[in-house]
């Protein structure tokens, strides 16, 4: 009767499987917080994406909308703009904006094509513009083709003569949701251009006599 006793708990414990769901469970627990760290980190690369897009042209339709002139003074409320509607990214820490005022260079064949007159920039990200500084073009047909992405003169920017265009390049360092080892550092770049409005004076003025460290100069 001693013995039967354990054997009969030895075919009990063999038949039970009340903690099968929990092994299971347990055995499946990492997969599912990888998949799930996996998903959010997708959505918000991009998010990221989106809105660094939407920013590019945010800037470049906001400038182009200035009319008569413009001023440093705009250059800063534009740039404050973006800043507003980019607190999630931290962009101004993470990334740079490059505002540029490319127009024909007025120059004879064959030193024909388009210059930058001014550039400038926003943001503490350690970037420079792919596509151009301040006067690049202005003598000599080095931008003939435009400004922007491609190798090609069809995918370029170009103004038409007598007008000009913003262009507006945006740098921004990804900054992970959980952590850099799912996808890698990433750096995510968008250009936007438009047309100025009625605008016919393309220079940028001072008016209310800013200093140089309260302007968005590139330096």
């Amino acid at each position: 009767m001693t013995t039967a006793r354990p054997s009969r708990f030895l075919r009990r414990l063999r038949r039970d499987d009340s903690g099968m769901a929990l092994i299971e469970f347990a055995f499946s627990l990492p997969v599912l917080v990888v998949l799930c760290m996996a998903g959010l980190e997708c959505a918000n690369l991009s998010l990221a994406h989106l809105r660094v897009s939407q920013i590019a042209m945010l800037v470049a339709d906001n400038a182009a909308r200035v009319r008569s002139s413009i001023d440093e003074a705009d250059v800063n409320e534009i740039m404050t703009g973006a800043d507003l509607s980019t607190k999630a990214l931290n962009l101004k820490a993470n990334g740079r904006i490059f505002l540029s005022d490319l127009e024909p260079n007025g120059k004879a064949a064959p030193n024909t094509g388009y210059y930058i007159r001014w550039q400038r920039c926003w943001g503490s990200g350690a970037f420079t513009s792919q596509y151009g500084v301040t006067d690049d073009g202005k003598n000599d047909a080095s931008m003939k083709d435009g400004m922007g992405p491609g190798n090609t003169a069809a995918t370029k920017v170009k103004p038409a003569s007598g007008t000009a265009v913003m262009f507006v390049e945006v740098a921004y360092n990804y900054q992970p949701l959980v952590t850099n080892a799912l996808f890698g550092a990433k750096v995510i770049r968008y250009t936007s251009a438009f047309n100025v409005r009625e605008r016919t004076d393309q220079a940028i003025k001072n008016a209310g006599n800013l200093a140089a460290s309260a302007t968005a100069s590139c330096t």
